[in-house]
């Protein structure tokens, strides 16, 4: 009997949920339209059914999935680049320099190709922290690359921060572009996978003003606040104090890296309810200080994590919770040999505590943990299949261990993202990517030719 909805039948897998129904050593996954609506060790339907795809995964480990939390997608044409930049010298050839001579063309094709490249390794939910945007075209053609990706996305608008010419008002002291934001919101609104949210500069980065008009704004426009936190001398020392007081913090901001708050600053927001995106392997680069996931884990909260930046390093989120994992473990070792003398009997953190990060902690900082996040009847079909036969992952003990500390993009064969195949037996689908890849090339020449780099 066909139900007039396409469904699809996943048979024989290890499915790892990261939900409260626990793992399945081999089950089922019935899809039906963009929705999971089955999870079990045996799914039967009748044999009569002309709507249903069925799939073969014998072999392959399926985990919800991942969400990157943080990336600035914009620069993807300047892959590596500022591999060897502190974050000083960032800033300065970054934001002062490559980023000014950005064209809307080079801000569409690097966010259409780094969302792809975020599809190919297995993240379904992209962060866009759009930072370089100085007119309307610009923020359209970012979003126009990230709708053409067909990844779910949220845009979150942020502001250029180019160094000011004679008479110029320095960034820090223009407050965010309201209008702007209405019009994004207006123009997407109710789409299926993409939200606009804010990229606000914050106390770390603005005047007391401009943060007080901007974390009302977002309040008022009930969007997520996000903005970066730390990176030398706060330009408002105070600021959090007067937008605490002001009653402008809560559940819907987001603070990124974080080094800068003291441990009472960190507790108070904790209990607000804030959430906080680290980028470990870009913050150990480029000199921001440890990642704050320690710090977050001794009151009781997690991390979301961020890849951050293509032009340091490379896009996989996976390698992300792996070096989030492993620079976390090793403070955690550190402080033990120095109090104790003696390796500690057993790890700090697990290696499925990792990957919650990347998924479940993902989707309740973009306050989507009820679609996204976990494998579980109701929630969007947004998974990845792994190929657990490949050289690299024999033999599987622990599958969650496999996943985390073992998976690299060979192993990432499927993907899948409300319901539709984005990546099938390791190609994306329906993408032409020479003509793309070449469009990416020549925008790179172009801007850092411009800039004599």
């Amino acid at each position: 009997m066909d139900s007039g909805m396409k469904r699809t039948l996943i048979r024989h897998a290890t499915i790892i949920t990261m939900d409260a129904q626990g793992d399945l050593p081999q089950g089922d996954i019935l899809i039906t339209g963009d929705t999971l609506a089955e999870i079990a060790p045996r799914i039967e339907i009748d044999s009569g059914a002309t709507d249903v795809q069925a799939v073969d995964a014998t072999g392959f480990i399926i985990i919800p999935g991942l969400v990157n939390a943080h990336m600035h997608t914009w620069q993807t044409a300047l892959r590596a680049l500022a591999a060897n930049w502190t974050l000083l010298e960032y800033f300065s050839k970054m934001h002062a320099g490559l980023a000014t001579v950005f064209a809307p063309q080079d801000l569409h094709i690097a966010t259409l190709v780094g969302a792809l490249n975020q599809l190919n390794c297995g993240t379904t939910t992209l962060a866009d922290w759009c930072h370089n945007n100085p007119t309307p075209a610009h923020n359209d053609a970012a979003i126009a690359g990230l709708l053409e990706s067909g990844i779910r996305a949220a845009f979150f608008h942020g502001t250029a921060k180019p160094d000011p010419k004679p008479g110029q008002t320095p960034f820090g002291e223009v407050p965010h572009p309201r209008a702007e934001v209405e019009r994004l919101l207006k123009s997407h609104q109710g789409h299926a996978l993409l939200s606009v949210q804010a990229a606000v500069l914050g106390p770390h980065y603005s005047t007391l003003e401009v943060s007080l008009h901007d974390f009302a704004m977002a309040k008022d426009l009930g969007l997520i606040a996000s903005m970066h936190q730390g990176g030398g001398p706060a330009r408002t020392p105070d600021g959090w104090e007067k937008l605490e007081a002001a009653g402008l913090l809560g559940e819907h901001i987001n603070i990124v890296h974080g080094h800068a708050l003291s441990d009472d600053q960190l507790k108070r927001f904790c209990g607000l309810g804030m959430s906080f995106s680290a980028a470990a392997e870009s913050e150990m680069s480029q000199g921001h200080g440890h990642p704050i996931t320690g710090r977050l884990r001794a009151l009781g909260k997690a991390p979301s994590l961020g890849v951050d930046l293509e032009s340091v390093m490379g896009g996989d989120m996976l390698t992300q919770a792996r070096i989030a994992l492993g620079q976390q473990r090793s403070l955690d070792n550190f402080a033990y040999r120095t109090l104790h003398g003696s390796i500690p009997p057993t790890s700090t953190i697990t290696t499925r505590e990792a990957l919650s990060w990347v998924t479940v902690e993902g989707a309740r900082m973009l306050k989507q943990l009820h679609r996204i996040g976990s494998l579980a009847p109701g929630k969007q079909a947004d998974l990845v299949m792994i190929r657990a036969t490949d050289l690299n992952m024999q033999p599987v003990h622990d599958a969650v261990n496999s996943v985390v500390m073992q998976t690299s993009l060979a192993n990432i064969d499927s993907v899948m993202v409300a319901g539709q195949w984005k990546k099938r037996h390791g190609q994306l689908l329906n993408v032409d990517l020479p003509p793309k890849l070449a469009a990416l090339q020549a925008s790179g020449r172009k801007i850092t030719r411009a800039m004599a780099l």
